[in-house]
């Protein structure tokens, strides 16, 4: 009987497991992307229309209007930074909330997450992924090639060197700046995007096993990268 129950208790566990597996990202993006709306619906509209109707007890709020009200607002906003003087006021609340520690703290955490979001331009720069030995011999980093050296590096050296970006987990709009010799660069057989995924998750997503067990780590030494031949 104990040995009926564990067995149960086995399966359902694995189903349990399953199913959270496979659901819950979707139903946490759902809701994400539901409480998002709903919260833009209520951000602003509502407030002006108070305003503006100060005899209307409730005034009247339909579903999405408010949250392509906030959006036109958001563009508009963009359009004020990009072309007006909205830099400048950013640079200026910068300046005021990098003197608030807690505020500067959350300041840099929103913006570095929404860049990481948004700023799709900042992995298209990026043209290889690579292993990098950083920081010491035998330890090796994901790195990004951003092209070969400056003239004004390239000039200290003997041979080829490349400009390599390796970034931080688990934000990867901030990393180290290094200026490696083309031959010590490894190739990966990895595209950007995958290479982003990997370095975000800490190697918890692997692009080779998604949606599979993890492997167990290998007793035996791993054959050396392939060596990189070349920097375009």
């Amino acid at each position: 009987m104990k040995k009926l129950m564990r067995k149960i208790r086995a399966l359902l566990q694995r189903y349990f497991v399953a199913g959270m597996l496979a659901f819950a990202p979707i139903g946490i993006t759902i809701w994400a992307m539901v409480a998002i709306v709903t919260y833009l619906d209520n951000l602003l509209l509502p407030h002006l229309l108070a305003l503006l109707f100060t005899e209307v007890e409730s005034p009247p709020s339909l579903p999405l209007v408010g949250a392509i009200f906030t959006l036109l607002v958001i563009l508009l906003c963009g359009v004020i930074a990009r072309h007006l003087f909205g830099w400048e006021l950013v640079r200026i609340t910068e300046r005021l909330l990098s003197r608030v520690p807690v505020a500067r703290n959350i300041y840099n955490a929103v913006k570095q997450l929404f860049e990481a979001i948004f700023r799709s331009e900042f992995s298209t720069a990026f043209r290889l992924v690579v292993l990098v030995e950083y920081p010491r011999r035998d330890c090796w980093a994901v790195g990004f090639t951003t092209g070969a050296a400056s003239q004004v590096f390239q000039s200290s050296f003997e041979e080829p060197m490349a400009n390599v970006f390796v970034p931080t987990t688990p934000n990867p709009t901030s990393g180290f700046y290094l200026v490696v010799p083309e031959r010590d660069l490894r190739r990966v057989d990895l595209s950007v995007e995958e290479a982003f995924k990997l370095v975000m998750s800490a190697g918890l997503v692997n692009p080779e096993n998604e949606g599979a067990d993890a492997p167990s780590l290998s007793p035996h030494p791993v054959d050396r990268p392939e060596r990189l031949t070349g920097v375009p």
